[in-house]
Protein backbone atom coordinates (compact mmCIF):
# COMPACT_ATOMS: atom_id res chain seq x y z
CA UNK A 1 0.00 0.00 0.00
CA UNK A 2 1.46 3.35 -1.06
CA UNK A 3 2.24 5.80 1.75
CA UNK A 4 0.60 9.22 1.75
CA UNK A 5 1.58 12.57 3.16
CA UNK A 6 -0.49 14.55 5.67
CA UNK A 7 -1.14 17.16 2.97
CA UNK A 8 -2.96 14.47 0.94
CA UNK A 9 -5.67 14.42 3.63
CA UNK A 10 -5.73 18.08 4.66
CA UNK A 11 -9.27 19.33 5.01
CA UNK A 12 -10.24 22.94 5.61
CA UNK A 13 -13.77 24.02 6.50
CA UNK A 14 -14.64 27.69 6.99
CA UNK A 15 -17.98 28.97 8.26
CA UNK A 16 -19.67 31.71 10.27
CA UNK A 17 -20.94 31.41 13.84
CA UNK A 18 -24.69 32.06 13.66
CA UNK A 19 -27.05 33.03 16.52
CA UNK A 20 -28.70 29.59 16.64
CA UNK A 21 -25.26 28.01 17.34
CA UNK A 22 -24.41 30.10 20.39
CA UNK A 23 -24.85 29.80 24.14
CA UNK A 24 -26.23 32.53 26.46
CA UNK A 25 -22.80 34.25 26.39
CA UNK A 26 -23.07 34.55 22.58
CA UNK A 27 -20.20 32.10 22.03
CA UNK A 28 -20.27 29.00 19.85
CA UNK A 29 -21.61 25.95 21.70
CA UNK A 30 -18.82 23.47 22.47
CA UNK A 31 -20.93 20.67 21.02
CA UNK A 32 -21.34 22.56 17.77
CA UNK A 33 -17.58 22.97 17.53
CA UNK A 34 -17.10 19.26 18.28
CA UNK A 35 -19.49 18.40 15.44
CA UNK A 36 -17.62 20.67 13.03
CA UNK A 37 -14.31 19.09 14.04
CA UNK A 38 -15.79 15.59 13.66
CA UNK A 39 -16.97 16.36 10.12
CA UNK A 40 -13.59 17.79 9.08
CA UNK A 41 -11.76 14.83 10.63
CA UNK A 42 -14.10 12.41 8.86
CA UNK A 43 -13.31 13.96 5.50
CA UNK A 44 -9.56 13.90 6.21
CA UNK A 45 -9.76 10.22 7.21
CA UNK A 46 -11.72 9.36 4.07
CA UNK A 47 -9.26 11.26 1.87
CA UNK A 48 -6.41 9.28 3.40
CA UNK A 49 -8.04 5.85 3.29
CA UNK A 50 -10.50 6.26 0.40
CA UNK A 51 -12.90 4.23 2.58
CA UNK A 52 -15.86 4.91 4.82
CA UNK A 53 -14.44 5.96 8.19
CA UNK A 54 -16.03 6.04 11.62
CA UNK A 55 -15.11 7.99 14.72
CA UNK A 56 -13.36 5.65 17.17
CA UNK A 57 -12.50 8.21 19.85
CA UNK A 58 -12.08 11.83 20.71
CA UNK A 59 -8.69 11.68 22.39
CA UNK A 60 -8.16 15.32 23.25
CA UNK A 61 -10.05 18.59 23.01
CA UNK A 62 -8.77 21.95 24.19
CA UNK A 63 -11.29 24.79 24.29
CA UNK A 64 -8.67 27.51 24.75
CA UNK A 65 -10.65 30.46 23.42
CA UNK A 66 -14.31 31.28 23.13
CA UNK A 67 -15.57 31.61 19.57
CA UNK A 68 -17.90 34.64 19.51
CA UNK A 69 -21.08 35.11 17.51
CA UNK A 70 -20.32 36.32 13.99
CA UNK A 71 -16.79 34.91 13.95
CA UNK A 72 -15.33 33.35 10.85
CA UNK A 73 -14.13 29.94 12.06
CA UNK A 74 -11.77 27.68 10.14
CA UNK A 75 -11.36 24.03 11.10
CA UNK A 76 -8.27 22.32 9.65
CA UNK A 77 -7.95 18.55 9.95
CA UNK A 78 -4.92 16.50 8.91
CA UNK A 79 -3.87 12.89 9.43
CA UNK A 80 -0.97 12.84 11.86
CA UNK A 81 -0.36 9.08 11.78
CA UNK A 82 -1.94 5.88 10.50
CA UNK A 83 -1.75 2.56 12.26
CA UNK A 84 -3.23 -0.71 10.95
CA UNK A 85 -6.81 0.46 10.35
CA UNK A 86 -6.91 3.54 12.55
CA UNK A 87 -5.84 7.07 11.81
CA UNK A 88 -5.08 9.86 14.23
CA UNK A 89 -6.35 13.20 12.99
CA UNK A 90 -5.05 16.45 14.45
CA UNK A 91 -7.49 19.35 14.25
CA UNK A 92 -6.67 23.06 14.55
CA UNK A 93 -9.42 25.65 14.95
CA UNK A 94 -8.75 29.25 13.91
CA UNK A 95 -10.70 32.47 14.41
CA UNK A 96 -10.32 35.26 11.88
CA UNK A 97 -10.26 38.85 13.14
CA UNK A 98 -13.12 40.70 11.47
CA UNK A 99 -11.15 43.86 10.81
CA UNK A 100 -7.54 42.80 10.20
CA UNK A 101 -8.15 39.33 8.78
CA UNK A 102 -5.45 37.92 11.09
CA UNK A 103 -6.02 34.37 12.24
CA UNK A 104 -5.63 33.22 15.85
CA UNK A 105 -5.57 29.61 16.95
CA UNK A 106 -8.54 29.14 19.25
CA UNK A 107 -8.82 25.41 19.86
CA UNK A 108 -7.38 22.04 18.93
CA UNK A 109 -8.39 18.41 19.10
CA UNK A 110 -7.17 14.92 18.31
CA UNK A 111 -9.63 12.34 16.99
CA UNK A 112 -9.13 8.71 16.00
CA UNK A 113 -11.00 7.28 13.03
CA UNK A 114 -11.11 3.72 11.72
CA UNK A 115 -11.53 2.81 8.06
CA UNK A 116 -14.14 0.10 7.48
CA UNK A 117 -15.24 -2.11 4.60
CA UNK A 118 -18.78 -2.59 3.29
CA UNK A 119 -19.66 -4.81 6.25
CA UNK A 120 -18.31 -2.38 8.85
CA UNK A 121 -15.15 -4.35 9.59
CA UNK A 122 -11.85 -2.47 10.04
CA UNK A 123 -9.69 -2.40 6.94
CA UNK A 124 -6.00 -1.62 6.51
CA UNK A 125 -4.96 1.92 5.61
CA UNK A 126 -1.87 3.40 3.99
CA UNK A 127 0.98 4.62 6.19
CA UNK A 128 1.72 8.32 6.64
CA UNK A 129 5.01 9.94 5.67
CA UNK A 130 5.34 13.31 7.43
CA UNK A 131 7.16 16.09 5.58
CA UNK A 132 7.28 19.26 7.69
CA UNK A 133 8.75 19.64 11.17
CA UNK A 134 5.25 20.02 12.66
CA UNK A 135 4.04 16.89 10.83
CA UNK A 136 7.07 14.94 12.09
CA UNK A 137 6.46 16.12 15.65
CA UNK A 138 2.78 15.13 15.53
CA UNK A 139 3.66 11.81 13.87
CA UNK A 140 6.08 10.86 16.66
CA UNK A 141 3.72 12.00 19.41
CA UNK A 142 0.87 9.94 17.92
CA UNK A 143 2.66 6.69 18.77
CA UNK A 144 3.16 7.81 22.38
CA UNK A 145 -0.53 8.74 22.63
CA UNK A 146 -1.55 5.37 21.18
CA UNK A 147 0.68 3.50 23.61
CA UNK A 148 -0.69 5.48 26.55
CA UNK A 149 -4.23 4.73 25.44
CA UNK A 150 -3.46 1.01 25.14
CA UNK A 151 -1.79 0.91 28.57
CA UNK A 152 -4.73 2.70 30.19
CA UNK A 153 -7.16 0.31 28.50
CA UNK A 154 -5.18 -2.70 29.74
CA UNK A 155 -4.35 -3.78 26.18
CA UNK A 156 -0.60 -3.18 26.56
CA UNK A 157 1.68 -3.75 29.50
CA UNK A 158 3.46 -0.59 30.67
CA UNK A 159 6.92 -2.09 30.08
CA UNK A 160 5.97 -2.70 26.42
CA UNK A 161 5.25 1.01 25.82
CA UNK A 162 8.79 1.76 24.66
CA UNK A 163 8.03 5.23 23.28
CA UNK A 164 6.44 6.26 26.58
CA UNK A 165 9.27 4.80 28.62
CA UNK A 166 11.78 6.79 26.57
CA UNK A 167 10.20 10.00 27.86
CA UNK A 168 11.14 9.06 31.43
CA UNK A 169 14.55 7.45 30.93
Amino acid sequence: MKAKTPSDSRTTMTDLVLPSETNPLNNLFGGELLARMDRAASIAARRHSRRVCVTASVNHVAFNRAVPLGSVVTVEATISRAFKSSMEIFIDVWIEDRESGNRTKANEAIYTFVAVDETGRPIEVAPVVPETDLEKERFAAALRRKQLSLVLAGKMKPHEATELKALFD
